[in-house]
């Protein structure tokens, strides 16, 4: 069976704000875990007022307090913005309070533009210290040793898994080189989603973590009752990708009738592309995509984004997602 997870941007609404985008996501969590979801993942961006999981350890902290069972993560946080030693005391820390809940992707791009990446104190060469501040990451989760000066209270002996985040070649070699569980972010770079994985099971050599490959695959789903509805639905998405295109990163618009109306013939190429991987429909439409896709890939898990501006719509979604899924994959 593939499992099922949630990558949840946290996206601040037209109309609404930060606070309200937090409880919901943490509301969303509560009840996927009853639908059968394996995760629920939160991703590090800054300076765009349309995502409020910029503190991802303090996302995580509060999903994780109004969930019981679903494990909940960073899918990722961005190391090159961070000391290891850091991360590794907030995500200790988040183990301590939620044993055999956390886990911990790790992304090799800022997550932001160049300006704000100066306003983090983090220079574009930070990126190239990746593969080392992975291994320090590792060092600081395992038990203490005897004379080991420094440690990350309270991360020592917590072995929070880790994950390697990707969307080109460069996560899934490193993701098979340590023996680390691979998530390729299909769901905004379709295009390299079967080079990478093939990398990455060339690539893998078994770990302490891990003795097999495992390999996620991110990808947009938007399901609901009819597949115009679901449809109609997907146009918010779209739309926030058209504007990604025209450098205005604001907040998430109500979905329209008529999307034509909202791009030009170039953006929606560009938009089209960015989405190829997306399966949008109603439940038989879901069942079919979900089929062919792990089909295609092989995948382990599906880590799924279901961008619907309307909270209970998307609450809908991802029930209908866990019931089509369940029916493929069981």
């Amino acid at each position: 069976m593939t499992a099922i997870s949630i990558l949840d941007l946290a996206r601040v609404r037209e109309g609404g704000d930060a606070r309200g985008a937090l409880e919901q996501a943490r509301d969303v969590a509560a009840h996927a875990e009853k639908w059968g979801y394996t995760r629920f993942w939160v991703a590090e961006h800054h300076n765009m007022p349309g995502i409020a999981s910029a503190a991802t350890s303090v996302v995580i902290g509060f999903i994780a307090g109004g969930s019981k069972t679903i494990r909940v993560g960073a899918g990722g946080i961005m190391l090159p913005n961070h000391s290891p030693m850091v991360i590794a005391e907030q995500f200790g820390t988040l183990a301590q309070l939620y044993p055999g809940r956390i886990d911990l992707g790790l992304g090799r791009a800022p997550g932001t533009d160049q300006l704000t990446l100066q306003a983090l104190r983090r220079g574009p060469e930070a990126a190239e210290h990746f593969p080392r501040d992975v291994l320090e990451l590792q060092h600081y989760f395992a038990p203490a040793q005897d004379d080991q000066r420094i440690q990350a209270v309270p991360a020592a002996g917590m072995q929070v898994p880790l994950w390697v985040l990707g969307s080109s070649n460069f996560g899934a070699m490193l993701g098979g080189e340590l023996g680390l569980p691979y998530a390729f972010a299909s769901h905004f770079a379709p295009d390299y989603l079967l080079p990478a994985l093939e990398i990455y099971r060339e690539r893998f050599k078994p770990s302490a973590q891990l003795a097999a490959p495992y390999a996620a695959v991110g990808v947009n789903i938007i399901a609901a009752d009819s597949d115009a509805e679901a449809r109609r639905l997907a146009t918010t998405q779209q739309m926030s990708v058209v504007n990604i295109f025209r450098g205005q990163r604001g907040l998430s618009q109500p979905p329209i009738d008529d999307i034509d109306s909202y791009w030009s013939d170039m953006e929606k190429i560009q938009a089209q592309r960015w989405l190829a991987r997306s399966i949008v429909g109603a439940p038989a439409t879901i069942s079919a995509g979900v089929k062919d896709l792990v089909a295609e890939t092989g995948a382990n898990e599906l880590i799924i984004v279901s961008d619907v501006f309307d909270h209970a719509a998307r609450l809908r979604s991802f029930e209908l997602i866990a019931e089509a899924v369940g029916a493929t994959t069981g």
